[in-house]
């Protein structure tokens, strides 16, 4: 089995779409981990980039400032135990990023919805989407370690 392992479906308790309107992408990833931490010491711990991860965001920050773009900082939108939820919103796009626990069968969900607000907003996720895949699935693979 792999440890990480990317959904064609939403886990179906998840907070996460909640006043969302429109979902034009979204993603899921899951890995097999028991812990007793709450969703919210799991995201501190998946939000600690790599290196490499870090790098790309400070070049994509630099290149959107040019378009008036935010610099893609997370707000908490809500949270409780098992899941937190965090986002912003754009000129370009909406998103929201969930941390899930499934505690029960040892799961935790990373899962990410998209909104486009424009052309823009496509044009800017199909070029990061490639990115935003195997950020995805290094900081959840860092769970492991």
């Amino acid at each position: 089995m792999r440890k990480t392992a990317k959904l064609t479906i939403m886990p179906e308790n998840s907070l996460i779409t909640t006043g969302f309107k429109q979902i034009d992408y979204y993603d899921t990833y899951r890995i097999i981990k028991s812990t007793n931490n709450t969703a919210e010491e799991i995201a501190n711990n998946i939000f600690q980039l790599p290196n490499w991860a870090k790098l790309l965001l400070s070049i994509r920050n630099f290149a959107v400032k040019f378009l008036g773009l935010k610099k893609g900082e997370f707000a908490v939108i809500e949270k409780n135990e098992n899941e937190i939820v965090m986002g912003d919103n754009d000129k370009h796009l909406n998103f929201r990023v969930s941390v899930l626990i499934d505690k029960a069968n040892s799961f935790i969900y990373l899962t990410t919805l998209v909104s486009y607000n424009n052309i823009l907003g496509r044009i800017y996720f199909f070029l990061i989407k490639p990115f935003h895949k195997m950020i995805c699935k290094a900081i959840l693979k860092s769970q492991y370690d």
